[in-house]
């Protein structure tokens, strides 16, 4: 049997405070995700690869969320570290990421250094850039799982919703520093103290920024501590039983799951190039038509591009940020149907007025795809950074919406099957690692040893535990696959119509080995491709409706 140290807790005097100290370190992974997404693709244009090359760059994304995540899971799970079983891997894999980011940003530097020769050094420089995104990736995918795992470990189940809200709150504000400091022109600012680029300061801010973040959430939380697990028959067939147990779940899904998988897997070959190029394409709009000389001329254009790509994602972060708070209170539950709200009397009238005309959460999500697919059909004909910017920007609430539902139809379908109570039943369970229904956070006393298969509250919520684990990582390989369909998209795309290297970026190029600039650019041909996938993620959706 599984013995357990001690119960979580948080530091803090107020909820908010509690949930904002547990959520902190979202600001800094959110934060290294947008550098990266803003500037990484035209650093890379910039050493010379073309875009076909640096598309195949991209599969560190999914290859690092397929791989890390589920065996950082696994390895935590059965962690009898005396400091817990999530905080060491957040902090080892934050100081990691922060070596890598800094090493992304002064790769140049890095590699002259230690190869002299002029050739030498540029295709050398290319490999350790390459190589340094994969390493920010596939640590940066570390602190991810831990951090997710923390939350749910963490708070008691009727907090579990509110926990994933602020994780969404916190996300917005991460992507809106990330993108607010990338719009400032930190070398006017800041001189060369940190950095003679504007990438090399942005990476020296979010590798700070992620260790910071990351310290302060593991000081201000304390976990259980396992001390001994108990022994699996289940686990005796090794991974291969593994893999053959998750294939077979496939294959069996139920109907309205499978669903939920197929309206995912369609609108992630559209969000896909989305969030890694739609900086990168703004900017590259901006170069083409509306740039003064001052500018092409400004011996930085990479800094340039990252600018323009910022100031733009600053709008989309400030919808986003106010969506994550609104959307939530003006859209109708999946769950909501299950049970009866009981308002104060007073309230009465109003609540069910209110409710009455909210739209239910299926078909925002119709909506989402809609509007997300109408404005990228028109990315191939934007003229116009601005243009670029308006078409951006419409795409936050719908991003919102897309962050949120899968999740939420999942959790319902997943506790239907586990047949757990509804909010009008006599309980809601812990998540498999919690063996106690908790109360207030702030006030859990420090427990003795426990035995989590002796407790009642484990015996109930072992089979929703293993239930959601499974269904969960099925929806993530949903999520994971149209990254790699994407990244053979593009991939094909950027070869056909922009073979060359980039005439924005690659200074150092003959001409004759640049691309042209005629006709619609690459990138919105991509997020165009990705506008018919959200329409078939319209059908995919609807279907759940009729299961």
């Amino acid at each position: 049997m599984s013995r357990w140290m001690g119960q979580p807790s948080i530091k803090g005097s107020t909820e908010a405070m509690r949930m904002a100290l547990l959520t902190l370190n979202t600001i800094g992974i959110t934060f290294v995700w947008g550098v990266e997404q803003t500037y990484c693709t035209p650093y890379l244009l910039s050493l010379g690869l073309t875009k076909s090359s640096t598309s195949l760059v991209w599969i560190a994304g999914p290859l690092s969320g397929l791989i890390v995540q589920p065996i950082v899971g696994a390895l935590a799970d059965e962690s009898i570290s005396p400091w817990g079983r999530r905080r060491p891997f957040i902090v080892v894999g934050s100081i990691l990421s922060a070596f890598c980011l800094l090493t992304l940003g002064f790769t140049k530097e890095i590699v002259r250094y230690f190869v002299p020769d002029e050739k030498a050094a540029q295709s050398m420089t290319i490999f350790t850039a390459v190589l340094a995104i994969y390493a920010v990736d596939f640590s940066i995918n570390v602190v991810m799982s831990a951090a997710k795992s923390l939350v749910v470990d963490t708070l008691p189940i009727e907090k579990q919703q509110t926990g994933s809200a602020w994780v969404s709150r916190m996300s917005a504000i991460g992507h809106g520093i990330a993108y607010a400091t990338g719009a400032i022109d930190l070398p006017a600012l800041l001189g060369d103290s940190l950095g003679n680029t504007q990438f090399q300061q942005l990476t020296v801010i979010a590798a700070f920024g992620l260790v910071f973040t990351c310290g302060v959430t593991c000081w201000a939380v304390t976990e259980r501590i396992l001390l001994a697990t108990r022994h699996d028959s289940r686990k005796q067939g090794g991974g291969f039983k593994l893999v053959g147990q998750i294939w077979f779940t496939i294959v069996n899904l139920p109907p309205r799951i499978r669903a939920i998988c197929m309206a995912q897997f369609w609108a992630w070959i559209g969000w896909f190039p989305f969030l890694f190029y739609s900086t990168t394409w703004i900017g590259e709009t901006y170069f083409r038509y509306d740039a003064p000389h001052s500018a092409k001329d400004s011996g930085d254009a990479l800094g340039e591009i990252g600018r323009v790509g910022s100031e733009a994602f600053i709008i989309y972060s400030i919808i986003t940020f106010f969506g994550s708070w609104i959307l939530p209170m003006i859209i109708k539950s999946p769950d909501d149907e299950s049970y009866t709200q009981r308002p104060p009397a007073s309230l009465k009238p109003i609540v069910e007025g209110l409710n009455k005309y909210k739209p239910d959460l299926l078909t925002a999500w119709v909506c989402a795809h809609a509007t997300f697919a109408a404005a990228m059909l028109f990315a191939p004909f934007a003229t116009s950074f601005r243009f670029a910017t308006i078409l951006v920007c419409i795409c936050g609430l719908p991003w919102n919406i897309a962050s949120w539902a899968p999740a939420a139809f999942l959790g319902v379908e997943v506790n239907k099957l586990s047949g757990a109570a509804g909010p009008n039943g006599s309980h809601r369970h812990m998540s498999r690692d919690s063996n106690v229904e908790l109360g207030d956070m702030n006030g859990l006393a420090k427990h003795p040893i426990l035995d989590s298969e002796s407790s009642p509250a484990s015996s109930k919520t072992g089979q929703t535990g293993q239930l959601s684990g499974v269904y969960f990582g099925i929806l993530n390989i949903y999520t994971t696959i149209p990254q790699f369909i994407g990244t053979i998209i593009s991939t094909v795309v950027f070869t056909l119509l922009e073979p060359g290297k980039s005439p924005e970026l690659a200074h150092n190029a003959k001409p004759e080995e640049q691309h042209g600039t005629d006709g619609p650019n690459a990138v919105s041909v991509c997020l165009f491709i990705g506008a018919c996938s959200a329409i078939m993620a319209v059908f995919a959706t609807r279907k759940l409706r009729h299961l």
